[in-house]
């Protein structure tokens, strides 16, 4: 879907007022209702988290290395859209429901991604840190679809490190976040992260990757 067109089709489906804070227990609680099928908690619920969506993926957004058209409104309207239509999820918590939101941005900007590679048919790859915090070290140049390949390439290795990728790099979420979500220690995320994250470094830029592990 293109970011004009999504721009249309959210107006009228995405609720318009904001509160907050998106608070651990109120995000539950509203999950939970949603999961009952109460329509009104789903919607009080994406006005809930409608700012930390958007603050996510402008955070991601930054990292692009070259100029992009998808704007983070665009990318959360559309994710929103997406996460409406979720009927075989059950909600655990807040950490699950950014994870699962982390997982349809990841789709959204690697189609976007496809997009302009084909309307640029000279190069023009979408260039991205892979870093999971804007400025945290030296930037790392990869492209956005040699990183997607080598992220469901780890994937299929080993599943867990893929997930903690995306729910670190995607999602933005803490390790003790994605520890919650994954069920196991924060130091195992911290050892899986800083493993996973080198092997897709360098497998993005020399084609190889080193054992897991």
């Amino acid at each position: 879907m293109q970011p004009n067109r999504v721009r249309e089709a959210s107006r009228d489906k995405l609720p318009q007022a904001r509160v907050g804070p998106a608070g651990t227990g109120v995000v539950t609680d509203l999950l939970q209702a949603w999961d009952r099928g109460d329509l009104e908690a789903r919607d009080h619920l994406m006005r809930v988290v409608y700012d930390e969506l958007r603050r996510r993926a402008a955070a991601y957004l930054r990292r692009e290395r070259a100029e992009h058209t998808l704007q983070p409104t665009a990318l959360v309207h559309e994710a929103y859209l997406r996460l409406i239509g979720q009927q075989r999820i059950v909600w655990q918590n807040r950490a699950h429901f950014f994870g699962v939101a982390a997982q349809m941005m990841r789709r959204i900007l690697v189609d976007h991604a496809k997009g302009q590679r084909r309307r640029k048919r000279f190069g023009g790859a979408v260039r991205v840190m892979l870093d999971d915090r804007a400025g945290a070290v030296a930037p790392r140049d990869c492209d956005l679809l040699a990183l997607d390949r080598a992220l469901e390439e780890l994937m299929a290795v080993d599943p867990q490190q893929g997930r903690i990728v995306e729910l670190r790099y995607f999602a933005g979420l803490s390790e003790a976040q994605v520890a919650d979500v994954l069920a196991v220690s924060r130091s195992t995320v911290t050892r899986e992260w800083k493993i996973a994250k080198g092997w897709l470094y360098r497998r993005v830029t020399t084609g190889r990757g080193p054992g897991l592990g």
